[in-house]
């Protein structure tokens, strides 16, 4: 079965027989695929009338489990945006009913990001939606091939996951 990297990569052959344009054929895969998860994505949260960075805060706060509450610097840690964006999300969140602003008992100054139980309900079934996407994606696969997979993405990923600082 040919994909359209197959072409690209056939056509540099042809065009630059003098470099090695094997990594293409890797990454470029790669870099449509996100394309396309990112497409899926979308699809899945504006059905639940969410934005991909809502989903990624709100779910952020579900994974932390009950309570459901992190500080704005664990969100930042999670999310990677700066802390004015943190504070514009956390702001346009809290006027949508999804999370809501406490102070936390451990330092008089902090505040925690609390999801509420309407914020709950809509990572829930956002990540729901999510999923079926991605597992359409995934149907060619077997089970052996997506572990596989997951395995070979897993070392290519880690080292920037795991940059220090």
């Amino acid at each position: 079965m040919e994909d359209e990297v197959d072409r690209l990569v056939a056509a540099w052959r042809r065009e630059r027989p003098d470099l090695d344009v094997e990594p293409l054929e890797v990454l470029s895969r790669v870099s449509r695929l996100a394309r396309h998860l990112d497409r899926a994505r979308r699809i899945a949260f504006a059905e639940h009338e969410l934005e991909p960075w809502e989903f990624d805060v709100l779910t952020a706060l579900r994974r932390a489990g009950d309570p459901y509450q992190l500080s704005p610097g664990q969100l930042l840690t999670q999310t990677l945006v700066t802390s004015g964006t943190m504070t514009n999300r956390i702001d346009r969140l809290a006027k949508k009913g999804l999370v809501q602003r406490e102070p936390d008992p451990s330092d008089r100054r902090g505040v925690l990001v609390r999801l509420t139980a309407e914020g709950r309900d809509r990572a829930d079934q956002a990540l729901a939606g999510l999923l079926a996407q991605e597992r359409a994606i995934l149907a060619e696969l077997s089970t052996g091939q997506r572990g596989e997979l997951a395995g070979l993405l897993r070392q290519l990923t880690a080292p920037f996951d795991n940059v220090p600082g």
